[in-house]
């Protein structure tokens, strides 16, 4: 092996190490809470992967956030599904279907529901048990940081979670491990923090013949 290419191949191997003991968790994550709890609003474009129980699927569309608590997941791709918060209850709809979901929000347990407080109150480390800068995983993007912690009140559920951060404390990347094995990841592109968006966006008017079904929870 000629040199340049041996020099080549050290730089690869230690380059993440090198710019994971530059960063400093409290630093990254105050970043992050810095830049969400001055957000009011955001939009974003997302793709959201699920491989589990031999079953994989990526989906993908917009989400918007508006605080306090209220957030629209609109899938377009393969197929057009409607995922809203009003800040009370949490709708599921699938347009063609004769009927919707509704459920309080107190009663979700779906992986989606956390991020509707990312805006006006973050706090990673109150929402993570052992955050931690996950060293042993590579980022997407260059220069990103990896974070890994377990959130709080889904440990039952969740076993893992990834959080892939600019240095400007952008997350772009979420990436969920169930305790079951089962794989959620979310990416994040395109992110316009502050838009202006209608309340209305938040709240879902079933369309004609289409029943609202109250469920025990969501998940």
């Amino acid at each position: 092996m000629k040199k340049h290419q041996l020099c080549f191949l050290i730089f690869a191997w230690v380059a993440p190490a090198l710019l994971f003991a530059s960063v400093n968790l409290a630093e990254i994550a105050k970043k992050v809470d810095d830049r969400y709890n001055s957000t009011s609003s955001l939009a974003a474009d997302f793709t959201e992967t699920y491989t589990g129980a031999g079953i994989s699927r990526t989906e993908s569309g917009t989400l918007w956030l508006k605080h306090p608590g209220k957030m629209r997941w609109e899938y377009r791709q393969p197929a057009p599904k409607l995922f809203v918060t009003d800040g009370k209850n949490a709708f599921f709809y699938v347009p063609g279907d004769h009927q919707a979901r509704r459920a309080s929000v107190k009663k979700l347990d779906d992986l989606r529901s956390p991020l509707r407080y990312l805006l006006g109150k973050t706090k990673l480390n109150k929402e993570f048990t052992n955050l931690a800068i996950a060293t042993d995983v590579n980022p997407v993007e260059a220069g990103d940081v990896v974070l890994r912690g377990i959130p709080k009140g889904m440990e039952d559920r969740v076993a893992s979670v990834l959080l892939e951060v600019s240095l400007q404390g952008e997350i772009r990347r979420i990436v969920l491990t169930e305790i079951d094995g089962a794989v959620t990841e979310f990416r994040f592109s395109n992110q316009r923090p502050n838009v202006s968006v209608p309340d209305d966006r938040f709240h879902f008017t079933p369309p004609a013949g289409v029943e609202v079904v109250e469920v025990p929870e969501m998940g």
